[in-house]
């Protein structure tokens, strides 16, 4: 959420700076809001002014044995009362219809950030190794999972409908190692605090995250509860340190965490789109950071570098692209992807988004830190990023480490997890 303070004052740039992300957004209605409120709370703090003073005549008045008088004020209080009663319900009735606003209002965008309207125009920062050749027809991701025994997409259809994945075999050893490594690794290698949250959460983590009101109709909810099934771990590392004071000599604090992620993906996709490319459930470890507002953009690149290393030790060809202010989440000021190479498809995929979030979170849920005892606390920035997402990763893997006998090798890394060194037909 955006300070109402930072808008007042510089109203006609922050514009300008958000509608570089949505040319549709205005602030106007929302600062005659403002100018409202403030009329209505000066007004209001003069009739309490008048209401204090009266209350002070009316002692002075009893003590003096003027009840007449007395009386006479103390019913001209009566109707100073009511109006004040009504204003401050005009108040609250303002505040809210600001608060509504601002909830829906994205992030500002960092001055980093390539302003377009168009997604495709990210900037290719870097890659990391080259894309595999083959001499051999290339089979995709589908066609070496069935092959393989390793998927069964008609059974996970019987069971929950399209868009739902089933591993089975060592593809289920293979999903539930690249869970395990990227835990181990980042707690041991990058200095991450392991968590393993609820994989629901209730309407205020969800707010706080930036989830709601905006994203509503792409969660899954449970009405009877209200939760929310988690469509990814960064709303539920956000409140952790949901309205609390942190102590600034703590900061960074760096969590990761493994959750099962539920999205609706309403609409239609392609053929492109199919198996493990897009799904409603998909594994995902989640890495984040609660930093200083002076450490967060040299802490995104430390937790981009951290994201890197798995696909470095994976040995995936991957590409770092920084987004443009039209493809930004709304709670993001700037968002550095990483996506690997799908051979099948002949393009990029995304398999970590990281942000940073700078204070808009940090407001919504009012996690605050303190720079020492007794100073004035101060607003967290957040940070958030996938480290990794496990499906795409799983594609790029079987794709790219195919071989002609139909096998697949499997990383290094994941070889003591799996159990052997490739993947054969059963």
């Amino acid at each position: 959420m955006l300070d109402i303070k930072l808008i007042r004052e510089n109203p006609q740039e922050i514009e300008r700076r958000l509608r570089t992300r949505d040319e549709s957004i205005t602030l106007s209605p929302l600062l005659k809001l403002d100018e409202e409120r403030r009329k209505l709370i000066a007004h209001v703090e003069q009739l309490k002014a008048q209401r204090n003073q009266a209350t002070e005549k009316i002692a002075q008045l009893k003590r003096d044995k003027k009840e007449s008088e007395a009386q006479s004020l103390i019913a001209e209080m009566g109707r100073l009362a009511d109006q004040i009663k009504s204003l401050d319900s005009q108040l609250a009735q303002i505040e809210q219809e600001i608060q509504d606003f601002l909830a829906r209002l994205p992030n500002i965008p960092h001055e980093s950030v390539p302003i377009s309207s168009n997604k495709g125009d990210k900037k290719i920062l870097r890659e990391f190794g080259q894309k595999p050749t083959f001499s051999f027809p290339l089979k995709n991701h589908i066609e070496l999972g069935e092959q393989l025994g390793l998927l069964d997409f008609p059974r996970a259809a019987k069971i929950a409908g399209s868009r739902f994945p089933l591993y089975r075999g060592r593809g289920a050893l293979l999903e539930m190692a690249l869970i395990s490594f990227m835990m181990r690794y980042h707690t041991e290698k990058n200095g991450y605090i392991p968590i393993f949250p609820p994989f629901l959460g209730n309407p205020e983590s969800f707010f706080a995250a930036g989830q709601l009101p905006k994203f509503a109709d792409q969660v899954y909810f449970c009405p009877e509860d209200k939760l929310y099934l988690n469509p990814t771990a960064e709303v539920l590392l956000t409140n952790l340190h949901r309205d609390e004071i942190l102590d600034g000599s703590q900061l960074p604090l760096k969590y990761c965490a493994y959750t099962a992620c539920f999205r609706r993906e309403a609409g239609t996709y392609g053929e492109e789109e199919r198996g493990l490319i897009r799904m409603h459930q998909f594994n995902k470890v989640e890495l984040f950071k609660f930093t200083k507002p002076e450490e967060s953009y040299a802490e995104l690149e430390s937790l981009v570098e951290d994201a890197e290393d798995i696909l470095k030790e994976l040995n995936v060809h991957y590409r770092v692209a920084l987004l443009p202010t039209c493809d930004l989440a709304q709670q993001s000021a700037k968002t550095i992807d990483l996506e690997v190479w799908i051979p099948s498809q002949n393009r990029y995929y995304e398999v970590s988004s990281i942000s940073n979030c700078e204070d808009f979170q940090a407001r919504r849920g009012n996690i605050r830190f303190r720079r020492e005892k007794g100073s004035k606390p101060e607003y967290v920035h957040t940070l958030n990023g996938s480290g990794l997402a496990t499906s795409r990763l799983f594609v790029a893997i079987l794709e790219n480490n195919q071989q002609p006998d139909g096998s697949v090798l499997i990383p290094k890394p994941l070889q003591e997890y799996v159990g052997t060194e490739r993947l054969t037909p059963p």
